[in-house]
């Protein structure tokens, strides 16, 4: 099932492969003796969900494959040709708010730490971590993908961050992701839920390498043959060595680009990155609320834009979307600039655990989810969320709900860090 790091052989595992479990680990021996780790995330049925399981899984690999002297990269996909993961468990975490009414959730907060400790991990994994982003990538897909250091993205790509519809708000890091993106592009996908193609998220940052859907088989294969010698880690102590690392990325990188380049769908967000970036620099949230709320004033900047169907179809997510999701979205994008990434995952943690306890988010899983009715009793409107009290409601989302020295994540800090995330609270 993996690779086993005491196998001086280094050869494919014998133990038998679960095929049932949520993520599935293999690995495929180099031509020059080196293994590259496949992490296949395992749930075609819900598209790939992220579960608490899965990330645990997902977590305790990677440290393993980090030390393991042979691996030198690791590849992450999902089962199934549809997706390769369109976000969390949702009905799992709506089970939890509905049976209990302890605060904090200890369901919700279980899993917001274990997915936030894993994009952490990620990140500042020294091995090359390759993503191959074929099919539908949405939320927690989307977290996954933002922490990969090498994006392969396929002409079936669509993506998305539709939090709105549910009444959570862009969380998996998408509040480190969406604010780095140009021209604010990043705040219209977290306010519309916009659906967005591979040639998009070479344009945010998202995605590096453009191939086809069926060029899987040669990109192994691409991987397989490269000289990986130069990125032999040798360190008894099986610690990782720098200048090997650095080596491993620059042989993935070549693999990866030798690869055709795919033709891909137009990307709307750069034919329309001007309208949208006079949108969103129209004053506060309230301004831009009433140009997407009005058809004339949306036609007034760009006739074309107002007119095309997927921009129709990202207006009619936002009107139809929770205003409270709206606010949290508008507050967290202008207030995280400044913060680490950790400092970021720490807030998440918050607003997503405080989403749990509060009736948007429990009202918008079931009207979308549960029982399918597509009509969401929104608790506030957004002129309620825009008042002295209403900013307050919002505000409060943002502090921890936890005591103190009980936050799940406090171990990453020390306390001047956490009073900077404290004071850019408020």
């Amino acid at each position: 099932m993996i690779n086993d790091s005491n196998n001086k052989n280094h050869t494919l595992a014998v133990m038998p492969v679960l095929q049932d479990a949520p993520v599935l680990f293999n690995t495929e021996v180099t031509d020059c003796g080196h293994l590259i780790g496949i992490m296949t995330l395992n749930a075609p049925k819900s598209l790939n969900a992220l579960s608490v399981e899965m990330c645990q899984l997902l977590s305790t690999q990677l440290e393993r494959w980090q030390v393991d002297t042979k691996v030198v990269a690791i590849l992450l996909k999902g089962a199934g040709d549809k997706a390769f993961c369109a976000g969390g468990d949702i009905r799992k975490l709506y089970n939890s708010m509905t049976d209990t009414a302890a605060t904090p959730n200890p369901y919700a907060t279980e899993f917001f730490s274990d997915e936030y400790r894993l994009y952490r991990k990620m990140h500042y994994y020294p091995k090359p971590l390759i993503l191959w982003g074929d099919g539908i990538i949405m939320g927690g897909g989307m977290g996954l993908m933002a922490a990969c250091s090498h994006r392969l993205v396929t002409e079936r790509t669509r993506f998305a961050m539709p939090e709105i519809s549910i009444g959570l708000f862009p969380d998996a890091s998408g509040s480190w992701f969406l604010q780095r993106m140009p021209a604010k592009m990043g705040l219209f996908l977290g306010l519309t839920g916009v659906h967005c193609n591979a040639n998009d998220a070479l344009l945010v940052n998202l995605a590096e390498y453009a191939v086809a859907s069926n060029d899987y088989e040669a990109i192994l294969q691409r991987l397989r043959q490269s000289d990986w010698k130069a990125a032999d880690i040798a360190n008894t102590n099986s610690s990782i060595n720098s200048s090997n690392s650095a080596s491993a990325h620059s042989v993935t990188s070549r693999a990866l680009a030798a690869q055709p380049v795919a033709h891909l769908p137009i990307s709307k967000l750069a034919l329309y990155w001007q309208p949208i970036q006079r949108l969103l620099n129209k004053g506060g949230l309230a301004d831009i609320d009433r140009v997407l709320r009005d058809d004339s004033e949306l036609a007034q900047l760009d006739a074309d834009f107002a007119n095309d169907s997927w921009t129709q179809r990202a207006i009619a997510t936002y009107r139809h979307g929770c205003p409270v999701t709206a606010a949290l979205t508008y507050a967290l994008y202008n207030k995280v600039a400044t913060l680490s990434l950790e400092q970021i995952l720490y807030l998440e943690t918050n607003v997503a655990v405080n989403c749990a306890a509060n009736l948007d988010f429990r009202e918008g899983v079931r009207a979308l989810l549960i029982d399918k009715d597509r009509n969401p009793q929104w608790s506030r409107t957004l002129a309620d969320c825009l008042t002295l009290e209403g900013r307050e409601y919002i505000t409060q989302h943002l502090v921890s709900p936890y005591p103190a020295g009980e936050h799940p994540l406090d171990n990453w800090f020390t306390t001047t860090a956490q009073s900077l995330i404290i004071n850019n609270v408020y």
